[in-house]
């Protein structure tokens, strides 16, 4: 999972004909009672949806959907698809590992999910080419040579240069946040700056390993050691992409474990003089052609408008990507075998793509998106999940009132039955297919985990909100009837934002997902069978019942 600086925004405005208007004022926190009105005031908050006026044929009909979503939930948890996704995903990661984009080994994982996709009789399997980058770690290594020898376990940052074969040594600077190293900019010239910042949220702490080497570099440092962007440490440090800034010298940039981080500032703190040797056999080669991994179910009535499930396929290049994102890609193209096994066919297309270059930029999404932007109009929700895969809570969503109301209501049905390099094949998918952003219904991403899930967290119009949460409201039986209002519910669908199409992302128990992200620990042993199971049953409910509504979700 990446989280870039997108300042792009879904603002979801699409008139459904289940509203003659539709408010943009309401809320984009919280919604507690959905009854969708033909015709929404224009005078609610914009703060927490307190009421959507659904009409009684509309959530008639969503209601309707109650058993087959419980057949849906008995086959996932109890059926022929309980174990599907953890034991389709073990087979996976243990087949081909890491999957670095520019790789042999992404492009052979791509190759063998193309096979297997056509196996289980989706529609319209292809992959779509995107142009994208290649970074190689090589051999890489930290000593601390003074005041005594300790090898310190490290990870190069994407995008990194490398350093001379002998390495770098030099004395170290230890600082804990920007401000400090700006007061002791007078110190650094010369020095490998360490960062000691403290863990506050990923969103906040991530800016140190995005630009702690321009930063430095600026006041004349050769190289930057970061303290992993986590919580939690047993001595493992963790990677991601950084961002270099071309005014300034390009330097070496790692990260290191929270351990070491603590321990060579206390030995700074003492006035110890601390030296460091770093080498890193870092190197750009030549971009190369990787690919976005499309499959389909056919739509019965309107096979034009579309639900877009997605995760990624490329990993870093440590831990085998179980989690991120392995969890949510396989549980985005389970959930189209299953509606095929189940014989479940909706109005609308839903689509799974399966982006490469994620970490590396975004760059499939952005290029799908600019392919397929024709399609826009009939992206009827847009879901992602790249988050985790743990136990699922329910549904983060971004869209309308409207729209969030009819998700709700979809997922407290569920309940009812019983008891997770920065976007390349996003942004290239979007440019290729740019002319059919108003196809796109709806946006799905798993990208922060597959933990046990909670429900959906959610980004699009007023209106959107109010169905998505009545929808929600069919998986009480798995306890994953949350809806949560988001600005950001994803990484390669947020690529859309600006095109107002309503996306949503897992919502799930991923307190733990920064624990293993961007490590040696994302490996199968981060992933749950019961919650993937679970998660299947979240993600295939909202995309089939979504696609299959008479009507399609608001924009406005």
């Amino acid at each position: 999972m990446i989280y870039k600086k997108l300042n792009l925004l879904l603002g979801v405005l699409f008139t459904l004909c289940i509203t003659r208007a539709i408010s943009s004022d309401y809320n984009n926190e919280i919604i507690d009672q959905c009854n969708i009105p033909k015709a929404i005031s224009s005078d609610y908050n914009n703060e927490i949806i307190d009421q959507c006026n659904i009409p009684k044929d509309l959530l008639n009909e969503i209601k309707s959907y109650g058993p087959k979503v419980n057949w849906i939930i008995q086959h996932a948890t109890a059926g022929k698809f309980k174990g599907f996704v953890y034991n389709q995903l073990a087979a996976f990661v243990d087949k081909f590992g890491n999957r670095l984009t520019g790789t042999a080994n992404l492009e052979n994982a791509i190759d063998f999910m193309l096979r297997k996709l056509k196996r289980f009789g989706l529609n319209n399997v292809h992959g779509e080419e995107v142009t994208v980058p290649r970074w190689l770690r090589g051999n890489e290594s930290a000593i601390l040579l003074s005041p005594r020898m300790q090898k310190l376990a490290m990870l190069g940052l994407g995008d990194s240069v490398g350093t001379p074969p002998e390495g770098i040594t030099a004395e170290a600077l230890v600082v804990d946040s920007f401000d400090e190293l700006d007061q002791k900019a007078s110190l650094v010239p010369g020095k490998i700056v360490v960062f000691n910042e403290d863990w506050v949220s990923y969103g906040e702490t991530v800016k140190y390993r995005d630009y702690a080497a321009p930063r430095a570099a600026a006041y004349g440092a050769v190289a930057t050691l970061v303290r992993s962007v986590t919580p939690f440490s047993l001595n493992t440090p963790h990677t991601g992409w950084q961002d270099y800034n071309d005014s300034v010298t390009k330097i070496p940039t790692a990260c290191i474990t929270i351990e070491d981080a603590h321990m060579l500032r206390r030995m700074y703190d003492r006035g110890s003089n601390l030296i460091i040797n770093i080498k890193m056999d870092a190197q750009h080669l030549p971009n190369t052609i990787s690919r976005n991994t499309v499959a389909e179910i056919k739509g019965v009535a309107n096979p034009e408008k579309v639900v877009l499930v997605s995760g990624h396929l490329d990993s870093w290049d440590v831990g085998t990507g179980a989690m991120d994102d392995g969890g949510g890609a396989f549980i985005s193209w389970s959930a189209l075998a299953m509606l095929n096994a189940l014989n479940l066919k909706p109005r609308r297309t839903i689509r799974s793509v399966l982006w490469t270059g994620e970490e590396v930029g975004l760059v499939g999404a952005f290029t799908y998106a600019a392919k397929h932007k024709s399609e826009n109009e009939n992206f009827n929700l847009l879901m992602e999940s790249d988050e985790g895969t743990f136990n699922p809570l329910g549904i983060e969503f971004k869209g309308s009132d409207a729209a969030a109301c009819i998700i709700q209501e979809i997922i407290n049905s569920v309940l009812w039955t019983g008891e997770e390099v920065g976007l390349v094949g996003a942004f290239t998918y979007a440019a290729k297919h740019k002319s059919e952003n108003e196809n796109f219904n709806l946006l799905m991403e798993s990208d922060e985990g597959t933990f046990n899930p909670l429900g959906i967290e959610f980004k699009g119009s007023d209106a959107a909100a109010c169905i998505i949460q009545e929808i929600i409201n069919l998986l009480h039986p798995i306890n994953a009837t949350n809806l949560k209002r988001s600005e950001y519910v994803g990484s390669d669908i947020m690529v859309w934002a600006n095109d107002g199409i309503p996306s949503a992302s897992l919502l799930n128990e991923n307190e733990r997902y920064f624990w293993y992200h961007h490590s040696d620990a994302d490996r199968m042993d981060a992933e749950n069978s019961v919650n993937l199971d679970k998660c299947l049953a979240v993600w295939t409910t909202v995309a089939y019942v979504v696609a299959d509504l008479s009507v399609d979700l608001p924009r406005k």
